[in-house]
């Protein structure tokens, strides 16, 4: 179960790397639901089913340009995986620049991610 918990995370994150939000959404369960909790510069969200989260992430590709997307770290407990990471990223519109550290949790079932919930502190680097 570790491994393959692991995988689906890291299949998900492969996905979004290439802008791919079908494979993305094919990695989560009909019923998932993905809790951003927000910082003080990207509001908090909730975002629920595939259509939800397809959402998400279309929103962050139409409107940023990502420069850097690292996960660092991967913490696994059962179905669990934690991730630490950070990211950087271009707002389209505005041309700021913002870096993000966050730290995402994800249960994993039936090789599907069935929850995200995200912490995060971003700051303005632009």
């Amino acid at each position: 179960m570790k491994n393959s918990a692991k995988k689906v995370v890291e299949k998900m994150f492969a996905a979004f790397g290439s802008g791919d939000i079908e494979k993305l959404v094919g990695t989560v369960s009909d019923d998932t639901e993905w809790i951003y909790h927000g910082t003080h510069i990207i509001p908090k969200g909730s975002f629920k089913k595939k259509a939800g989260v397809s959402a998400f992430f279309t929103n962050i590709l139409e409107r940023t340009e990502i420069i850097n997307f690292e996960p660092q770290q991967f913490i696994v407990e059962g179905n669990m995986v934690v991730v630490l990471g950070q990211e950087h990223q271009k707002v389209k519109r505005s041309g700021r620049e913002l870096k993000q550290k966050w730290v995402q949790i994800y249960t994993v079932e039936n090789n599907l991610i069935t929850k995200m919930e995200e912490f995060a502190a971003s700051e303005e680097v632009n």
